[in-house]
């Protein structure tokens, strides 16, 4: 019997990956992440996650105006140590369309990160990257948690006096936003055509 050998990721570095170590990385998983130099691996995606994050796609980038664009599933460089993958982006046009890096974008590109909470990411997603997002400049941050087959929309900004996400609202059934640009999702539609 022979065995094959482990990738060299299996092991880091000592002090953990950078975000330079993790982009040249080939045979991960989809979805792997870099949080505090650590690859982060994901479970598999239920389809509730995966129509949240279909929907706030789809929605965040018909009701963007022409500088914005929304994209899915992209990392997000915040730092030497930190590139972890939002579930759903808006980013300038001018970094949409740019052609390099062509694995991920800056964190200055970044006006809002939305996470669809799953059972694997609720640590990460209520408490470590909005203080990594938050960080890092992302204006904006959108946590979608589950309740029963809807969505409810917890809304976050940067609170300039201390560079900290706060509360700027909870929505049950419909989202209603001004920033970063007017939107209105109804959040009971989650998983339905249209």
């Amino acid at each position: 019997m022979t065995v094959d050998p482990l990738p060299d990721w299996v092991i880091p570095p000592p002090g953990g990956f950078t975000v330079e170590d993790f982009v040249r990385l080939d045979g991960l998983p989809r979805h792997t992440e870099l949080i505090d130099g650590s690859l982060i691996f994901v479970s598999p995606q239920e389809k509730w996650h995966s129509r949240v994050v279909s929907r706030f796609l789809r929605e965040l980038d018909r009701q963007a105006p022409p500088q914005w664009r929304a994209d899915r599933e992209m990392a997000v460089e915040l730092g030497a140590r930190q590139m972890p993958e939002p579930d759903v982006i808006v980013v300038s046009a001018e970094a949409y369309e740019r052609e390099a890096p062509s694995t991920h974008y800056f964190a200055a590109d970044v006006a809002l990160a939305v996470e669809a909470v799953s059972p694997d990411s609720e640590e990460r997603d209520r408490d470590t990257k909005p203080v990594k997002y938050a960080r890092a400049g992302i204006p904006h941050y959108w946590r979608i948690e589950r309740r029963g087959s809807d969505a409810v929309a917890h809304l976050y900004e940067i609170d300039p006096a201390t560079d900290r996400y706060s509360p700027a609202g909870i929505f049950h059934d419909r989202l209603r936003s001004s920033v970063p640009f007017p939107i209105d999702i109804d959040l009971t539609e989650v998983g339905r055509r249209g």
